[in-house]
């Protein structure tokens, strides 16, 4: 993410004891520039900091911060808290760095609980915690670290460290955030000529299919409903936190790419245009719900990063002629929790990729999502690549609370929409307000936008889902996107085939309300010719 206009001038490097340096501004700071470092010797090391933690003899005989969090404390856990000047960080892309050690840390409940080395910022239109990924159990003193950029409308960032729902003891030493990259103030100019959409059709309408999708799934989506576009998943549903190792991985995408050209026939048939989605890109994480995320390896190993760019030279060999490839989507939802020193961006990466492909096919659409999670807000600070032909993509579940409830947290109360939601009133407007980045970035880098996820879930109370989604598909209108919805016979928490009811996991007979909504906006569909 990059900066597009001007920058407080005031920037501090913030000591444990809070001890502000002259001002600079923050394009003009080098790379290791520290904005905050605390390595806890001084007497007065915990100044400044909210919470309960213990000054302990630790990383090379220096003081360290120790937490512990026992048995009858493991529900809140043991964590300590430092506000920082997020006005000497906007716009920048930052690295998170400590010396840490664990004794008997316990399981965690849930995959972002546990030690906790992360920074919690807030901005008008959303919160975040990126944070470094840690084992429980016992380990000596080793190195962690993570990267994130702060939204250029930040308005808070708090430093947290400590343990979360465990039990166990944590020390920490040599806690820095260091500038990592400073933001670009220029913004290059709009693309000259006319918007290229990579298509000559008024709108592209349809949704995401499994993998396994069938042939008959597809005549039903393209030929019964009248969708003329797929989103596929190039997928690998696998454990928790297990990955593809490289030398499996060509086996792998061989088998998956198998099944996308028996697809790829069928969509001819039924005019369904594709988008292909690597949803799985070497050295990415897998888990048993089938999301595999674009970061672990893929920002921290130089290695991954040029199998990753020979990935997509292979597909786009294979499928440079194709008639009914629209475009090639090169990672889904890019989360850059740490870029390792010497290793691409995902700016720089997606530059690298599509230059690669294009030495290949000049004709099929490039699409580009923006870190993190591929967001509305993350094109706040995403730059265009400068490379032809390029559409890019936002998936849209604000609020999550709302989108997601009852999905990864089970009990929860339910939520309505349009209505109050975490404090904030939410309606159309609130969700034009948070797709507000994705059109000032159509509009000043004159660039097509594509909607490749949007959904809520089915068991939302009353007509909410449909109200939601009704919303949106409006406003996606409104806007001239193209878009396809999440998801059409995958998981049945998203299908519109099914009821509210959460317990009936069989489609029913009658087209639902959600089911409707979308099939009226497919009628408007032209197939492709």
């Amino acid at each position: 993410m990059k900066i597009h206009g001007a920058l407080p001038v005031f920037v501090a490097v913030v000591f444990a004891c809070c001890q502000p340096l002259p001002s600079q501004q923050p394009s003009s700071l080098g790379k290791g520039h520290v904005f905050f470092h605390a390595n806890f010797d001084a007497p007065d090391a915990l100044k400044g900091w909210a919470g309960a933690g213990q000054l302990v003899t630790g990383f090379q005989g220096s003081k360290s911060l120790m937490l512990e969090s026992r048995a009858g404390d493991a529900r809140r856990g043991s964590t300590v808290s430092i506000s920082l000047p997020v006005e000497a960080m906007r716009g920048c892309q930052i690295l998170g760095t400590a010396m840490v050690r664990a004794e008997d840390v316990s399981a965690k409940p849930n995959p972002w609980n546990g030690i906790k080395f992360m920074a919690a910022l807030e901005s008008p239109d959303r919160k975040s915690w990126p944070q470094a990924p840690l084992d429980t159990g016992s380990f000596d003193w080793k190195r962690a670290a993570f990267s994130f950029r702060v939204p250029t409308n930040a308005t808070g960032l708090t430093l947290v460290l400590g343990l979360e729902q465990v039990t166990g003891r944590v020390w920490f030493d040599e806690v820095k955030l260091a500038l990592a990259r400073a933001p670009v103030l220029n913004k290059p100019a709009p693309i000259p000529g006319p918007m290229y959409r990579g298509h000559n059709l008024p709108r592209l309408r349809g949704a995401m299919v499994s993998p396994s999708a069938t042939e008959e799934d597809l005549r039903v989506l393209g030929r019964e409903w009248n969708a003329n576009l797929i989103r596929w998943q190039l997928v690998r549903h696998v454990g928790s936190g297990k990955e593809t190792p490289l030398e499996q991985y060509d086996e792998w995408l061989e088998g998956e790419l198998k099944k996308l050209d028996a697809a790829l026939g069928w969509c001819e048939k039924y005019g369904l245009l594709v988008v292909i989605d690597l949803h799985s890109p070497p050295g990415g994480r897998g888990t048993a719900g089938g999301y595999s995320g674009s970061d672990h390896r893929l920002f921290t190993d130089k290695a991954v990063q040029d199998k990753f760019v020979a990935v997509w030279e292979k597909m786009a060999r294979r499928y440079k002629d194709s008639r009914m490839v629209w475009g090639y989507d090169l990672a889904n939802e890019p989360v850059e929790d740490f870029v390792e020193e010497g290793v691409d961006d995902w700016q720089a990466l997606a530059e690298r990729t599509a230059r690669a492909i294009r030495a290949i096919d000049r004709r099929h659409a490039i699409i580009l999502e923006a870190p993190p999670w591929g967001g509305p807000e993350s094109l706040r600070e995403f730059l265009p690549v400068p490379v032809s032909n390029v559409v890019y993509s936002v998936h849209m579940y604000v609020p999550a609370a709302f989108t997601h409830q009852n999905v990864f947290r089970k009990n929860q109360p339910p939520v309505m929409y349009p209505g109050m939601i975490e404090g904030r009133y939410w309606d159309k407007a609130a969700l034009e307000a948070v797709l507000k980045p994705v059109v000032d970035f159509q509009k000043n880098y004159n660039v097509h936008i594509y909607i490749g996820e949007f959904s809520a879930i089915r068991w939302a109370p009353g007509q909410s889902a449909h109200d939601y989604l009704r919303d949106l598909t409006e406003i996606f209108e409104a806007h001239g996107w193209d878009w396809s919805y999440h998801a059409f016979r995958e998981w049945h928490g998203w299908s519109v085939e099914h009821d509210s009811n959460p317990q009936n996991t069989r489609r029913v007979e009658q087209p639902t309300d959600r089911q409707k909504l979308l099939r009226g906006w497919f009628e408007k569909n032209q197939k492709p010719q």
